[in-house]
């Protein structure tokens, strides 16, 4: 007795090769852009109450699940760590606050590239916060970063390159030489 012939159920397509067998597929998202906005909402509202430690506090989980949840390198995690930044430079950390926004600047570019207008505003965000740093001291150690960060971007004969350079070069002149020494040899910014 011959062995019976099957005929095929269907064809075959891409689609079904993509789908994940039954009971594996991941669940679904816990943390939707609309939870982010709600939890950067809540952050902005406890600001706004002037309770800076706790909107940094709330931010900081909030990072925490978006980067668990994007990844690192995604628009949604992006924005939650320019708002640290913000969050920071309202508490006076200056140097913080833009050791974030040059982070999420990196970030931008890498994911966006250099000629995106995202990209530019966040450059421009971190060369204003750049400005309203208090200290020349600090300004001139912070702004080394910022070259750094805005010549890979821009790259080295962009006019905000040169007008960052410009004004590095007008701070030297004012600091002590001791001054201009250590703030060139003083360790890197960490991405907080």
């Amino acid at each position: 007795m011959p062995e019976p012939l099957y005929r095929p159920w269907g064809t075959v397509t891409p689609e079904f090769w993509a789908t994940p067998d039954p009971g594996t597929a991941p669940p679904p998202a816990e943390v939707t852009p609309d939870v982010l906005r709600a939890g950067l909402v809540k952050v902005a509202e406890i600001a706004r109450t002037g309770h800076l430690p706790d909107a940094a506090a709330l931010a900081a989980r909030i990072d925490r699940d978006a980067t668990a949840e994007y990844g690192e390198l995604d628009l949604h995690t992006i924005q939650v760590r320019e708002v640290r930044g913000y969050l920071a430079a309202l508490a006076g950390d200056h140097p913080s606050g833009l050791s974030w926004y040059l982070h999420a600047t990196q970030l931008r570019v890498t994911i966006q590239g250099p000629g995106h207008p995202d990209v530019e505003a966040a450059t421009r965000r971190a060369y204003s916060l750049w400005r309203a740093v208090p200290t020349s001291m600090d300004q001139q150690r912070l702004g080394i970063a910022l070259l750094t960060i805005a010549g890979d971007i821009h790259g080295p004969d962009s006019p905000l390159v040169c007008h960052i350079r410009g004004r590095l070069y007008s701070l030297a002149l004012s600091l002590p030489p001791s001054a201009i020494a250590s703030a060139s040899t003083s360790a890197p910014l960490d991405n907080a």
